[in-house]
């Protein structure tokens, strides 16, 4: 059995004349992304290995909720290909993840991650939005062979 979490970055802020990448976490989305993260932390399993895009609103999602799931910092590792809005490339990065990995959490993008889900799910989401957590399981013990797999967990922040 393979667990899947993804999480859209929370919402960034267009004050500043910056690169996509270099864009910040909104005030709104950083409250945001801290009601989902308390609201998760007993759904997440700590053996988790955790994945971030490069950028900046991205990684700074997965900084807030690792602090608040009480885990360090240091779990998170930056994978340049999740910086991706296309779910063809999200799905070719989670098959690479190593069989000896049970539990991925990802923070990635839009439109990458409401495809992902809808193609790997069992529950149609038409949007994931910013801050949405979405657990997936998959019953394969290859990261490789995975194909659709049950919605186990759909949270996003107007339900809390």
């Amino acid at each position: 059995m393979k667990t899947l979490i993804l999480i859209r970055h929370a919402k960034s802020s267009w004050d500043e004349p910056v690169i996509d990448s270099k864009r910040d976490l909104a005030q709104k989305g950083i409250v945001k992304a801290l009601k989902v993260a308390l609201f998760t932390k007993k759904m997440v399993n700590s053996d988790a290995v955790v994945w971030s895009s490069y950028a900046k609103r991205a990684h700074k999602t997965a900084i807030l909720f690792l602090e608040n799931w009480g885990w360090n910092v240091s779990k998170i590792e930056i994978i340049k290909e999740l910086y991706t809005f296309d779910s063809a490339e999200l799905e070719q990065i989670v098959k690479s993840c190593q069989n000896d990995c049970n539990n991925l959490i990802l923070f990635g993008h839009n439109n990458a991650i409401t495809d992902f889900v809808n193609k790997f799910g069992d529950v149609f989401i038409d949007n994931v939005p910013t801050a949405g957590f979405v657990s997936i399981d998959f019953d394969t013990d290859s990261w490789s062979k995975i194909s659709k797999g049950k919605t186990i967990e759909i949270i996003v922040p107007r339900d809390i």
